[in-house]
């Protein structure tokens, strides 16, 4: 609540406090009310009646539940003095939820780091054909990763699959570790300078580097246009750029689909791809596991 703005954080406190003032006078008020007798003797009802008989007493309140409600009263001044609660007032403990499972979470890399320790003196590749790093790594996998490029890595539109050897910024080690400690952001800007017939022309000329069916005529239009708006990133021939995280599209791999109608909607919306960075969640040693357990997915390391 430390983003509150000091009138709201002034209002949150006096309300809470004055709720446990209010609780207590609350208790207080009626601890000594008289118990009133009816003309029979007995103790008047309050005139509340349920099921036909069954009567609301005019009875003091048990001592046991006026001590419970006290303590319970004590308690909650007690622990918005330690903890947030009050505004923006931060507790004596100075406690987070952040702090806490920051907290948690060093203490946990600390426990494991022994385990993982012979592995960081090993290269990615012997990690790889290590079959308990392989487990640790598909672990990690399946809990950071496996949102998106699915549990079996095989990816799913705009995901890619990390199964075959096809890479968008490079399929050895050192470049998958890069990708998972410093995330990726493949842009693919909106081709808006093009009119429609440019891009129908330019999406058959597409198909066509990869063999797909396609319109010849537009697609012989379309390599012009290609050249001049699509070969800076892609290559004159198609193939791609690591560098850049531009895909070879001469291939049969398609991020977001092959369909003429797709790279219609590529060419004229463009993409933007993301791909998060782990460097903040992650240690050294799980990154370097992580690492050679995607690798070997692609490698058949035994």
């Amino acid at each position: 609540m430390s983003d509150f703005s000091a009138g709201w954080s002034l209002y949150i406190g006096i309300v809470t406090a004055l709720g446990l003032v209010w609780c207590v006078w609350l208790l207080l008020a009626h601890r000594t009310r008289t118990v009133r007798l009816g003309a029979e003797g007995k103790i008047e009802d309050t005139g509340h009646v349920w099921d036909g008989d069954l009567r609301e007493l005019n009875n003091p309140l048990p001592r046991w539940w006026v001590w419970m409600f006290l303590i319970s009263v004590v308690f909650g001044a007690v622990y918005l003095a330690l903890y947030p609660g009050l505004g923006a007032y931060p507790g004596k403990l100075g406690y987070t939820t952040e702090k806490a499972h920051a907290e948690e979470v060093a203490e946990a890399n600390q426990a494991v780091k022994p385990v993982y320790a012979k592995y960081m003196a090993m290269d990615v590749k012997a990690v790889a054909a290590d079959d308990t790093a392989r487990g640790i790594g598909q672990r990690l996998f399946l809990n950071h990763c496996a949102q998106c490029h699915g549990s079996d890595a095989g990816g799913g539109k705009g995901y890619p699959n990390l199964t075959d050897r096809d890479w968008l910024y490079g399929g050895e080690p050192e470049a998958i570790k890069t990708s998972i400690v410093a995330g990726r952001s493949g842009v693919m800007p909106a081709f808006t300078q093009l009119d429609s017939g440019q891009i129908a022309d330019v999406a058959n000329y597409v198909r066509s580097l990869s063999n797909l069916a396609h319109d010849s005529l537009k697609s012989a239009r379309g390599k012009a246009v290609f050249a001049a708006n699509c070969a800076a990133c892609h290559g004159a021939d198609g193939h791609g750029n690591q560098a850049l995280g531009a895909p070879n599209l001469t291939d049969e791999v398609w991020l977001y689909g092959s369909s003429t109608q797709t790279l219609i909607e590529t060419v004229s919306r463009g993409r933007n791809g993301k791909m998060p960075a782990h460097e903040q969640t992650l240690t050294p040693e799980k990154v370097h596991l992580l690492t050679a357990y995607v690798w070997g997915l692609s490698n058949k390391a035994k």
